[in-house]
């Protein structure tokens, strides 16, 4: 098999049906096991004791080879693709989540004086506002 790295290098493997994903990053990645992550076909190899054979990896098939900065690794649930998303609940407090609630509490804010104080709106002003309300709720849902 072919082990392709982040930078398109790649380094030929030579295994066995038989071995398992566990016996090849410590065959190929000694002492760096739990660095490493395997990808094949979009799906990240989690279970190290699983077989090459169980998995159809075959002759010449690629498998992406990815080395993670930190030493652990926390446990990823199984999923069907190699990125997984967070609940809602889970998310960091980041830069791009405070700007999603600044925004989402200015836009309250205009809604409320828009409501309160409805002559200081001229009808292109709400427009703009019915507008602006809509595409980032589109924003958002995509996002999360």
């Amino acid at each position: 098999i072919r082990l392709k790295f982040l930078n398109d290098t790649e380094e030929v493997a030579e295994v066995r049906p038989e071995d398992t994903v566990g016996g090849l990053k410590s065959k190929y990645f000694p002492g760096q096991e739990s660095q490493m992550k395997f990808i094949y076909r979009g799906q990240l190899l989690q279970d190290m004791g699983r077989t090459l054979r169980s998995l159809h990896i075959t002759d010449n098939c690629v498998i992406h080879c990815h080395r993670s900065r930190s030493a652990t690794t926390a446990a990823v649930p199984d999923s069907s693709a190699a990125t997984t998303t967070a609940d809602a609940g889970d998310l960091p407090l980041g830069l791009g989540n405070l700007m999603v609630l600044t925004v989402m509490v200015v836009l309250a804010v205009v809604w409320y004086l828009r409501i309160n104080y409805r002559q200081l709106f001229t009808a292109p002003a709400t427009v703009s506002l019915i507008g602006v309300t809509v595409l980032f709720s589109f924003l958002v849902f995509g996002m999360y």
